[in-house]
């Protein structure tokens, strides 16, 4: 089985993808996949110095992201040209490793890790799509001490993905992720239980 794992900014995400991986799931993580698209040679990564010119590139050939942001994030349409380019990669270099998965054990159980499945309609391409859910005041406590953001900032990035509580409505699977440790644990567990009676 394959699904999607995804969830807000700071809801706890990794937490949950390795207590499933230590049970044994394949992880193929779509921001591992992004940053591997874009090192040199890359062809992602020539379509993005010829569209945005050579002075996004470090010296060494490498992608120097800073220059690249103040680029795109300035303007939207320059955004979705970027998006254009990288999002096929990504998808591409995500499929490859499924699909290395799939022969190397077919029984095992997929996890693609998706920050943004829902916005970028990729909900399709799995068998169901787990949640990892906190509500948005507790994003917002996290993103703060997390990345030591201040409070508007931290409400600014929360407001950019689509609202937590409609994800969690989509969802196949919730994983509530605002208790201790141990609860997520527990209910891990008892989606790894009964993961194989709904494959």
């Amino acid at each position: 089985m394959i699904i999607g794992l995804t969830g807000g900014i700071a809801s706890g995400k990794s937490t949950v993808a390795r207590m499933l991986t230590d049970r044994g799931a394949a992880l193929v993580d779509a921001d591992e996949a992004a940053r591997e698209v874009v090192l040199p040679g890359e062809p992602a990564l020539e379509a993005i110095a010829s569209t945005f010119g050579q002075a996004i590139l470090h010296e060494d050939g490498t992608l120097n992201r800073q220059a690249l942001g103040a680029i795109v994030f300035r303007d939207k349409e320059l955004l979705k040209r970027l998006e254009a380019i990288t999002h096929p990669a990504v998808r591409r270099a995500m499929s490859e490793r499924i699909e290395q998965y799939k022969k190397e054990d077919p029984e095992r159980l997929i996890v693609a890790d998706v920050p943004l499945l829902y916005e970028t309609n990729a909900e399709d391409r799995y068998e169901g799509v787990m949640v990892v859910y906190v509500p948005a005041s507790m994003q917002i406590e996290r993103l703060m001490k997390r990345n030591d953001m201040p409070r508007e900032e931290a409400e600014r990035r929360v407001s950019l993905q689509m609202d937590i509580e409609e994800k969690r409505r989509r969802a196949d699977w919730v994983i509530d992720n605002s208790g201790s440790q141990e609860q997520t644990e527990a209910q891990i567990i008892s989606f790894w239980t009964n993961k194989d009676r709904t494959s």
